[in-house]
């Protein structure tokens, strides 16, 4: 980070541990200043709105930052990018796409489960096993990758029936009528709530020195 991110996170930390929220990263670059916000069970944009408007308010008070900026506050999101060595410990046991820096030995792009990690170095186990690791320091880009649990595996999907051939309906028989007085149901969606931990849209505010 540079000195004044550095200051920036020292200012947004009690802001958020009183809204009950941690930082997960903040990053300062031009005029964009970008926090992702997170806590056990996700955040909800209600609490993203709370923390936009208390670090906006705080921003102003402190006057860090001495030309205008956008701020943005969201969510770490599913698929989360891995920047420090607490993001890495935190990413143990998931399964992560890393990309070296050029010059590095080896394949470039890296991708298995992170099976260890600690204050300097990442180890990534393949499918086959392999275990490859790396110092953060030639890391250039790191996220998780979500996997979803209830997808079934290539070739491992149900098949059809013997006799069934796909695309055709069966037809309905013939002279059936529907009774007098009934009408066929239809069925309504239920409208599902999004949260932050889904990677909703982030908030923004414009700041002024």
């Amino acid at each position: 980070m540079s000195i004044i991110a550095d200051r920036l996170s020292d200012l947004v930390l009690p802001v958020l541990s009183d809204l009950g929220l941690d930082l997960y990263d903040l990053d300062y670059t031009g005029s964009n200043l970008r926090v992702l916000v997170d806590r056990p069970g996700g955040v909800d944009l209600d609490a993203l709105t709370r923390a936009t408007r208390a670090i906006s308010d705080a921003l102003d008070d402190a006057d860090v930052i001495a030309t205008a900026y956008t701020l943005e506050v969201s969510s770490p999101g599913i698929e989360r990018v891995l920047r420090t060595p607490a993001h890495f410990a935190s990413a143990i046991g998931q399964v992560v796409k890393i990309t070296t820096r050029a010059g590095v030995e080896g394949e470039r792009r890296v991708e298995g489960r992170l099976s260890a990690s600690d204050a300097t170095t990442c180890t990534v186990t393949s499918d086959a096993g392999e275990q490859r690791t790396l110092a953060l320091a030639d890391v250039q880009r790191a996220k998780t990758v979500f996997v979803d649990p209830a997808s079934p595996k290539p070739g491992k999907g149900s098949k059809p029936g013997k006799g069934s051939k796909p695309g055709k309906d069966p037809k309905p028989a013939k002279g059936a009528k529907p009774a007098k007085g009934t009408t066929t149901p239809q069925r309504t969606p239920k409208a599902s709530a999004a949260t932050a931990s889904d990677d909703p849209s982030p908030t923004q505010s414009e700041g002024t020195p």
